[in-house]
């Protein structure tokens, strides 16, 4: 299963080299959504639980693109027939999906988390980084388990631009929750608090859960 995953991976990097289809609509989405909120708020700077809102409410809508493409490319070219017909483990392409997302959003904040702290973010980032880090991988983790399953479920209908919004964003609304009360201490005015554990856990168990749950029913929504 680890060669196919990494196979399927490795497709996976190399057409979104090639097309640019994903990564560069996500950027541009979310420093344009900066933007708006730096004029729509009418402040100069936000801190706290406003800043910890706009960056993961932001960071959420910008995972739908992603997740709307996922499967396209096996829908639209028959990829789904091929895998079926191959001798591997059908999770496998659960697998290599998740982690393809993980990579899109991981790319999409090395540039997003700066551009936050430089459009509006008003304590420093700097101080926050180290923890921050940890919140954004837990937090990513549980979208892309979530939006892998929801976009694996979407692609068979005609209106998956309109299913998988509808989906995946009350599905995602514990992480966002979780990701938020956890980043909000990180960005007060009066410099970065300690990182609150509690809400770490529930991240860290949404991610655990969804993960079950989507490695269960992926062979189902393969075959329907």
């Amino acid at each position: 299963m680890r060669a196919t995953v990494a196979a399927l991976l490795r497709k996976e990097l190399a057409l979104e080299l090639r097309t640019r289809e994903s990564v560069p609509a996500m950027v541009l989405f979310t420093v344009t959504t900066y933007v708006l909120f730096h004029f729509g708020l009418d402040r100069d700077t936000v801190e706290g639980d406003l800043a910890a809102g706009v960056l993961w409410v932001t960071l959420l809508f910008a995972a739908v693109l992603g997740i709307n493409r996922l499967f396209v490319a096996e829908h639209e070219q028959g990829g789904f027939d091929g895998f079926l017909l191959a001798p591997v483990d059908r999770t496998a392409l659960l697998v290599a999906k998740a982690v393809t997302l993980l990579c899109f959003l991981c790319a999409v904040e090395l540039i997003a988390v700066p551009a936050f702290g430089l459009l509006l973010l008003g304590p420093s980032l700097g101080q926050a980084l180290p923890e921050l880090a940890l919140v954004v991988v837990l937090a990513d983790v549980g979208i892309a388990a979530v939006g892998t399953l929801v976009a694996a479920l979407a692609i068979q209908t005609r209106a998956r631009d309109l299913i998988v919004p509808l989906l995946v964003l009350p599905l995602l609304v514990p992480v966002v929750l979780g990701a938020s009360r956890a980043t909000a201490p990180l960005l007060a005015q009066g410099g970065a608090e300690a990182l609150p554990g509690d809400w770490l856990a529930l991240l860290a168990l949404y991610d655990l859960l969804f993960a079950l749950i989507a490695y269960a029913v992926f062979d189902f929504l393969l075959e329907d």
